[in-house]
């Protein structure tokens, strides 16, 4: 009554002769994204509050980067020109002091403690900067 299925279902497992990345590859990905976007931040920082701070943290994010990355250092791109008016570097502070914490988090489950320690930096200086914490 029915004809019988003369072809593999679209539902089958696909075949697997593709390349896949391990945890610890996935999680550099990761890590290694969110310090590029807290590197650009942190440049746009750089070009409305020029600070010593800042551009220490820059320079050692940007190796940390590179060295995730496998020796390629990371696009750096030209801050936007802007006003500097206090409501936008406080909306940069905040974008930087939460990917600084999301980037401490992989890198304390990576255990990657050079990530950890300048991504902890540079949280704990953008948490300063609006006010967070007790002085």
């Amino acid at each position: 009554m029915y004809e019988p299925i003369r072809s593999k279902s679209v539902h089958a497992m696909a075949d697997a002769d593709f390349p896949h990345r391990s945890r610890e590859e996935e999680l550099d990905i990761r890590l290694a994204g969110h310090l590029t976007a807290l590197l650009t931040v942190t440049d746009e920082l750089r070009a409305l509050t020029p600070a010593a701070e800042l551009d220490e943290g820059a320079e050692e994010l940007a190796d940390v980067i590179t060295r995730l990355r496998g020796g390629v250092a990371p696009l750096r791109a030209a801050p936007s020109e802007r006003v500097s008016d206090p409501a936008h570097i406080d909306s940069l502070h905040h974008r930087a002091h939460t990917l600084a914490g999301h980037a401490v988090v992989i890198a304390t489950y990576r255990d990657d403690e050079p990530a950890m320690v300048v991504a902890s930096q540079s949280r704990d200086f953008h948490a300063a900067a609006l006010g967070l914490t007790a002085a």
